[in-house]
């Protein structure tokens, strides 16, 4: 797959309530009034997935889910499919995030089966890497990272439409990010380990960043080399702030575009 645009996916974890509505509702008024070429994702709370598609449609906000089962189906109280994300209307959902490797105790072997279950039921996984502050200050970020990927990503993978999300866990929810060094660094290994596991289907694998992406950094992060989009937290909850995310990758596109 070859990316041709920027992605910014705004990830709501437990957050929204149906209040949120209204601020999807306003971004997609934005983005209906005046287009973008970037494409927009949001991952709400399961309870709005259905609204959310609803009022995302007219402005081409695709919706995703935050996680999935391996299973297409049974007794798996509380659980949700891949097949019952992609039957409410969702396009993508993320696998293997920080917060269910953490707080879950989530393997490589699990994510990369949950991604399997979301190419299953014609699903776009989103999958996440990232080292914790440890990690990184023991100088141990670039391994930590290629070991998730070569953990994480099945050979289904291979010529399907899939993306990875580089989170510095320590970044996350806190304001601090990397250097744009930094990740710089950890994007391109991240792009040689997706080669390393899938051949040459792994070279336009869009990467995304995510960790603290706000209105204030996301322009210069989203111009680093490898950097595909963002997976955005906090500041996606409000339309004002994801959207001005939104049009600093469009802006970036556009640059990057020009110079060929």
């Amino acid at each position: 797959m070859k990316q041709s645009v920027k992605m910014i996916v705004g990830n709501w974890k437990m957050n929204g309530e149906v209040g949120g509505l209204a601020e999807l509702e306003k971004l997609a008024a934005r983005l209906k009034s005046d287009p973008c070429r970037v494409d927009v994702a949001v991952c709400p709370p399961a309870t709005l997935i259905e609204r959310m598609r609803c009022l995302g449609q007219p402005a081409a906000i695709a919706i995703g889910g935050q996680d999935c089962h391996t299973e297409p189906q049974g007794a798996f109280t509380g659980s949700i499919s891949a097949e019952l994300l992609f039957e409410a209307g969702c396009e993508f959902v993320i696998v293997g995030h920080s917060e269910r490797r953490q707080a879950f105790g989530e393997t490589d072997t699990l994510v990369s089966n949950k991604a399997a279950a979301a190419i299953r039921a014609g699903l776009t996984p989103i999958i996440c890497v990232g080292e914790t502050l440890a990690q990184r200050q023991a100088g141990e970020a670039a391994s930590v990272v290629r070991a998730q990927i070569l953990g994480s990503l099945s050979d289904g993978l291979a010529g399907q439409d899939w993306a990875l999300a580089y989170e510095p866990v320590w970044a996350i929810g806190t304001g601090l990010t990397p250097t744009l060094e930094q990740i710089e660094d950890i994007h391109a290994t991240a792009r040689a380990a997706i080669i390393e596991r899938l051949g040459v289907s792994g070279r336009g694998t869009p990467i995304l960043y995510g960790g603290s992406v706000n209105p204030a950094n996301a322009q210069d992060i989203l111009a680093v080399a490898e950097v595909g989009g963002a997976l955005v937290g906090g500041a996606s909850l409000k339309a004002a702030d994801f959207l001005a995310i939104i049009r600093a990758a469009d802006a970036a596109f556009v640059a990057a575009d020009a110079q060929g």
